[in-house]
């Protein structure tokens, strides 16, 4: 492959990955995927309306890690799928694959869980004082300090996931090692949790804020994020155990499984800014136009 062909490709990567993920933002309905989906999931499972009282500490700790499994494909939980697409293409027999996913996940876990447990105690600790405590809502063309709060958490998030996609195809330079990497990918999944303005997890977040015991705070959070990577990683694990035809094809040319990474990093990262960002500002009417599907 030559130069030109080279950098065409890595130009295409990023112009596509780019532009898939700015065309989610205008086809996504928050409405159908928290409501509808996690929702259905969460009262199902329960066996309860999903915005039933937490009454006790084991009912919200169940709460949480069911909320969180169907909190899976929430608008934020997208960007889940950048950070364990690197994991995909391992070789060797189906054992030695299976345990090649399971390193990256348990860095992947330990990066999430840190963050989602830390922010568990301060919650627990100080939340009913935090702005997604709160239940205000403000006129059209003003932000909440929720609004703001979910905008600075998701817009560095995103421009997180972006840089490393680029740093993927050489554009930037990658501060991290392969292991450092994998690592802060889960604490950024974990910051899921800072940012979300979901109405389930803001149930949870109310409990625990109210609870004031770091210990029920930490585990809650924890649970929750665990749910909402325990799919993707099923998911995962059966790809590259069982997916033949996948590994062969990412197998036969080097730069496919690079170009799949820096892709889904670059896509999720996209959705996330502008998602969290642009068209938050076009649903609280300060910015008057977002091309969006009539369904949203």
């Amino acid at each position: 492959m030559t130069a030109l062909e080279t950098e065409v490709n890595r130009r295409r990567v990023v112009l596509v990955s780019a532009l898939a993920g700015f065309v989610l933002t205008t086809v996504w309905s928050a409405q159908f995927v928290d409501t509808v989906i996690g929702g259905g999931v969460t009262e199902a499972v329960l066996g309860k309306p999903a915005q039933s009282p937490i009454d006790g500490v084991v009912t919200g700790v169940v709460y949480a890690f069911v909320s969180g499994l169907a909190g899976t494909f929430t608008g934020c939980n997208v960007a889940v799928f950048g950070a364990m697409s690197p994991m995909l293409g391992t070789d060797g027999g189906r054992w030695a694959r299976f345990r090649a996913t399971l390193a990256p996940l348990r860095l992947l876990a330990a990066g999430m869980i840190a963050v989602s447990a830390l922010y568990g105690v301060v919650v627990s600790l100080v939340g009913t004082k935090m702005p997604q405590f709160t239940g205000d809502q403000a006129p059209l063309g003003e932000l909440t300090a929720r609004n703001v709060q979910s905008m600075l958490v998701f817009g560095l998030i995103g421009i997180s996931l972006t840089y490393l996609g680029l740093a993927q195809l050489g554009y930037v330079r990658d501060p991290f090692s392969a292991r450092a990497r994998t690592v802060f990918l889960g604490a950024l999944i974990g910051a899921f949790l800072i940012g979300r303005p979901w109405v389930l997890f803001r149930q949870i977040f109310r409990d625990a804020a109210e609870s004031g015991n770091p210990l029920y705070g930490a585990a809650a959070f924890t649970l929750q994020s665990v749910g909402n990577i325990l799919v993707m990683a099923i998911l995962l694990i059966l790809v590259n155990v069982a997916g033949g035809g996948l590994r062969r094809w990412l197998a036969a040319r080097p730069g496919r499984i690079v170009a799949l990474t820096a892709g889904a990093l670059i896509f999720t990262g996209v959705f996330t800014l502008f998602y969290w960002n642009v068209r938050m500002l076009q649903f609280r009417g300060i910015l008057p136009w977002y091309p969006l599907a009539p369904w949203t």
